[in-house]
């Protein structure tokens, strides 16, 4: 089939390489030149395991090409994404502007019909206004009667297995009404859908709202368990016999249910206050996604706070190796990550600080730029070197065997403050290190 994807950016470009690489003519439209550019020569804007060979031997076999050119785009495609971004407003309402944009371009370029296809996140009722806008421009240019539907088709990636979720998907909401516009998609993903019925047929709006609760209620398991480790703090509670305990309930499960310092990234953070903005405006008040959002917001300072109490309030002058800048493993992205949070209030205090990731780095340095409080590391090892303690941000997969010697020897205090659970408490105790962790009991050398 031939499929126009407007918008190169997580959802667009892993979408686009997945359909190509199935065999369909995909077509990647963007208005930045020079990413366009970097991306006809193989070049990944984001860190994503398999994506860069995937987009490559798509650009060999021809299935896959990228332009500027929005008119080529239109007429190529029959099936048109919609997969730019939707960044929060002020009010945390969702900005729809680039989405009715390139509603706009499609019908101005558009002459017969076409399959209009919102896989941006966005709130209830988006399609409507995808709708009114293209409609608007095909009566500007004399063409009412020109046929097309919009679709939502919301996506369901986790960033660090996007290629999976994508070619491997639990489930494929498809919202239309339309008998054809079904048929059109049950065709473009039925190489997906073999192993047994994923897709899911509903009403536009449904399949938007589906996409926010989706998202909204996994954000709610994260900050319940971070509530819960809270509490595990006070009463003397291990949150992970916890977790154990609560997650052999199948009504319950295991997954989202692990203590840490908040979630980030681009997807939680967002549609959390995106769908309680449009709560308010509805008249309705979002009680349990407000206190979501306050509970994760107040999760990022919970380790700060153990720093703090450790060195008895003062860490002027101290240096601080951190493991871990991105939001998650497998990915560069430090969107709403906890790290950038605590890097504030370490840099507040006067600390130093020597980080390391395995693929945040340079997203590290286009955020902050060269700073004398922040020194960027080629190693987990060599962030280790002459600092007072260890944090740990993320959980990396080389993170979690800790080499207790070097850390002992490259320390000049054996002190560890890991925000992920990675290593066993009573393992640290014996091995000397005063350790602090999240919801679960602190350990000193001297217990």
């Amino acid at each position: 089939m031939n499929v126009t994807v407007f918008g190169t950016g997580y959802v667009g470009l892993v979408q686009a390489a997945v359909l190509a690489e199935a065999g369909n003519k995909v077509v990647c439209i963007d208005i930045d030149a020079d990413k366009i550019n970097r991306l006809k020569q193989g070049i990944i804007p984001i860190y994503e395991p398999g994506l860069e060979p995937m987009v490559k031997n798509s650009i060999t076999t021809g299935n896959l090409s990228f332009s500027t050119d929005a008119a080529f785009g239109v007429e190529h495609g029959e099936l048109i994404f919609i997969a730019v971004g939707t960044p929060p407003d002020e009010d945390g309402s969702a900005d729809l502007r680039h989405v009715l944009t390139v509603a706009r371009t499609i019908a101005k370029h558009m002459e017969c019909k076409k399959y209009i296809i919102n896989k941006s996140t966005v709130p209830v009722g988006t399609a409507d206004k995808v709708r009114a806008a293209v409609e608007e421009e095909l009566t500007e240019r004399d063409k009412s009667d020109m046929p097309f539907d919009v679709i939502s088709n919301p996506e369901f990636l986790k960033e660090g297995s996007a290629l999976n979720d994508c070619m491997r998907p639990d489930r494929i909401i498809i919202g239309t009404s339309e008998a054809e516009s079904e048929q059109k998609l049950r065709h473009l993903y039925a190489p997906f859908n073999r192993n047994h019925e994923k897709i899911l047929v509903m009403d536009v709006k449904s399949a938007e709202l589906t996409k926010y609760a989706a998202n909204c209620m996994l954000a709610t398991k994260i900050s319940f368990m971070n509530e819960m480790a809270n509490i595990a703090d006070k009463v003397g509670a291990d949150i992970e016999a916890v977790r154990a305990g609560i997650g052999s309930d199948p009504r319950v499960g295991y997954q989202f249910i692990y203590a840490g310092i908040g979630y980030g990234g681009s997807c939680f953070p967002k549609d959390v206050k995106a769908l309680i903005s449009s709560a308010q405006q509805l008249g309705i008040a979002a009680d349990i996604l407000a206190a979501v959002e306050s509970r994760n917001e107040r999760q990022k300072h919970y380790l700060a706070e153990k720093i703090q109490r450790h060195f008895n309030g003062d860490i002027q002058g101290k240096t601080f190796a951190l493991w871990g800048l991105s939001f998650k493993p497998n990915t560069d992205d430090m969107r709403e990550a906890p790290s950038r949070v605590l890097l504030a209030r370490l840099w507040e205090q006067g600390a130093k600080v020597r980080a390391f990731d395995p693929e945040a780095m340079e997203e590290c340095q286009r955020i902050f730029g060269d700073r004398k409080d922040l020194t960027l590391c080629d190693s987990k090892t060599e962030a280790l070197q002459g600092a007072d303690a260890l944090i740990v941000a993320t959980e990396w997969q080389q993170f979690k065997s800790l080499d207790i010697d070097e850390v002992s020897s490259a320390l000049s205090a054996p002190v560890v403050f890991d925000g992920r659970n990675q290593y066993e408490p009573e393992e640290m105790r014996e091995a000397g290190f005063d350790y602090y962790c999240v919801g679960r009991p602190d350990t000193t050398s001297s217990y």
